[in-house]
């Protein structure tokens, strides 16, 4: 597998994604992931707001969030079943403007899909759209899958065997967020300028429709339940 990130002039807010991306994505192989960042795909939405003030923003986090708590120097807030600071909201690279996450990431990642896999005639293709978040107890940021499309996003072990025969019983790889880190690795986060990055020889299943619950647990079956108490008690 191999990561290619591709440098770019500035995306500006409401210009043309695919007009975009064909400026700078000139061949497609089969079996290949073409990464995108969720920002320039929020911003060929329009999905930002000016910035006012400090009230505003923190309004702004709890309208996008399902779950929003104050930390020490961010909120800690769930959005469409991933724990995200601040709902994803970001003010980097944006020209004083707030950028909000895609309406829709799955969406716009199979719109995407079906638009490139006709101009250059691929069968097996995918897209995923990306951020990045935090971990608990881990210092820095790594990428996460918003959406995706064409692969699927979990790989299970479960029922196959160890190299010592035990049968696994509930090991799983998350695919999605694994190439979204990688990727996000390879594009940066500073003023590379890489808001995309296309994946050859991705060790992917590719398919035709995803399922965008598969990634989803519930908070009573998270093995971080216990740090979700005060949520499940709302």
């Amino acid at each position: 597998m191999q990561v290619i990130p591709i440098k770019t002039k500035i995306f500006e807010e409401n210009e043309d994604l695919f007009a975009f991306i064909l400026e700078y994505v000139k061949k497609i192989p089969e079996n290949s992931v073409l990464v995108v960042t969720s920002k320039i795909v929020a911003l060929s939405e329009g999905r930002t707001k000016e910035y006012k003030n400090e009230k505003q923003k923190i309004e702004l986090i709890k309208q996008e969030s399902e779950f929003s708590l104050k930390t020490k120097d961010a909120w800690l807030t769930i959005k469409d079943g991933m724990v995200l600071a601040n709902a994803g909201i970001d003010e980097s690279n944006a020209k004083s403007k707030l950028i909000l996450l895609p309406k829709d990431s799955f969406k716009s990642a199979e719109i995407l899909r079906r638009k490139l896999m006709k101009k250059f005639r691929l069968k097996n293709f995918g897209i995923l759209i990306t951020d990045s978040r935090l971990l608990p107890l881990r210092a820095g940021a790594v990428g996460v899958a918003l959406g995706y499309a064409g692969f699927k996003g979990v790989k299970s072990y479960i029922g196959k065997k160890d190299i010592f025969g035990k049968v696994l019983k509930i090991s799983q790889t998350d695919v999605a967020d694994s190439l979204a880190t990688t990727a996000v690795f390879c594009m940066g986060e500073g003023k590379e300028q890489q808001p995309f990055a296309l994946i050859t020889n991705a060790p992917v299943e590719f398919i035709k429709k995803v399922n965008k619950k598969e990634l989803l647990i519930k908070i009573k079956d998270d093995l971080y339940l216990p740090l979700f108490g005060s949520i499940l008690k709302k």
